[in-house]
């Protein structure tokens, strides 16, 4: 028998009582250049006994979940969840739709390519492009793939050439935050792609249902389980879901049915509690919990910053959460930072005081801007502030 839980190991000791968190030497880095969303742990360790799942040996054996589904690999209980969650948050529009499960968004990022690529090879790939600062991996993924189908065009905003294309809308935008729609302006109509993975209460307020051809979701930033490896797509004509089902089968014969029970499993727990709210309370629900965290580092962050008085922040709307019913900031996963007069290069300063983040240029924009996260590890943040407020300028 193969027991799969959420269990990890706990800053409290048995007694229930803190430990003390790890230290940073003045010589080691702290590494916020990474996007591992393990911040919410802690409120997975509350619900440890409730999140986890069983798996008995002669489970879950066969390579197919629901052969009357498009999706054949899915299985039921994690299309459930997936529908609910939404239902549940309100942030897409699910109604006739086709859902195609991933390893994750990344790899359905590169089956929506194929599948929204040109049937025939040609001398000339479609382009793909997307508004700067994009996110760093778009282009380091196509540029890995040299396929024949498609190419990478750069930013959006710059696209003036009357060919096909492709254009991928992050919004929340990852790196700086910013909620995004389309901008290239061609006489040729294109293609879209909607990154949704930020699209979450946690980060930003729900102003809408996104109803659009084709959207991205991910498990990791919406829950915190990036190892789980599952992503899904809301695709509207059956023809690019089939393609992608095509990729799909092609590159991993489908998805791990283990990851699928744990994060149905994990989805499962976030809905009860919006369900049966009257009997948890608020300070055991999901995303009022992370919301509550990302607000305290927010805060603590903006702290160092202005103490600094070496970096700016981008400013961000408020607005009104249908999910939350309330007017909110928002609370972005990472921090886009931009040197003041005299520091050219953000990377290369912040790693001076042992901090590793991502350049601007990486993400098509200026050397001044670099990228920090905000979900990473208690003691990694911390010790990120505290630098923060230390710095000085040159």
């Amino acid at each position: 028998m193969v027991v799969a839980t959420t269990n990890v190991s706990s800053p409290f000791s048995p007694n229930g009582t803190k430990k003390s968190l790890s230290t940073f030497s003045p010589n080691s880095f702290v590494n916020v250049e990474k996007g591992d969303p393990v911040a919410f742990r802690s409120y997975w360790e509350k619900v440890s006994d409730k999140s986890s799942v069983e798996i008995k040996g002669e489970e879950f054996m066969s390579y197919f979940g629901d052969g009357n589904n498009l999706c054949w690999y899915m299985l039921p209980q994690m299309r459930e969840a997936i529908l609910r969650i939404h239902n549940v948050v309100g942030n897409v529009v699910t109604k006739d739709k086709f859902i195609v499960l991933g390893n994750g968004s990344t790899q359905l990022f590169n089956a929506l390519l194929y599948a929204l690529s040109p049937s025939d090879p040609s001398d000339q790939p479609i382009n793909v492009v997307a508004a700067a600062p994009y996110y760093s991996e778009y282009q380091d993924v196509i540029d890995h793939m040299q396929s024949r189908l498609f190419q990478w065009g750069g930013d959006a905003a710059l696209y003036d050439e009357n060919k096909p294309y492709i254009e991928v809308v992050t919004s929340p935008n990852n790196p700086d935050g910013t909620l995004r729609t389309p901008v290239v302006n061609s006489e040729v109509e294109g293609k879209l792609i909607y990154d949704l993975a930020y699209y979450w209460p946690q980060y930003t307020p729900i102003t809408h249902q996104i109803n659009q051809d084709v959207t991205l979701f991910t498990l990791s930033k919406c829950t915190g389980h990036g190892g789980s490896r599952i992503g899904w797509a809301f695709v509207k004509d059956i023809e690019v879901a089939k393609k992608m089902m095509r990729f799909m089968h092609l590159s991993s014969i489908g998805v791990s049915k283990e990851s699928q029970i744990r994060a149905a499993k994990i989805i499962e727990v976030i809905c009860d509690g919006y369900e049966n709210f009257k009997s948890v309370g608020s300070d055991h629900l999901f995303f009022n919990y992370t919301k509550k965290l990302m607000i305290e580092r927010w805060e603590k962050f903006k702290g160092a910053i202005e103490k600094s008085k070496v970096f700016t922040l981008p400013k961000y709307p408020t607005s009104y959460c249908h999910f939350n019913k309330e007017f909110s900031d928002q609370y972005p996963a990472f921090a886009w930072l931009k040197c003041v007069e005299g520091i050219e290069n953000g990377e290369s300063y912040l790693e001076k005081l042992k901090i590793r983040t991502r350049g601007g240029e990486r993400f098509g924009d200026d050397a001044k801007y670099t990228r920090l996260s905000m979900i990473g590890t208690d003691d990694e943040f911390a010790e990120m502030c505290t630098r923060l407020s230390n710095a000085k300028r040159e």
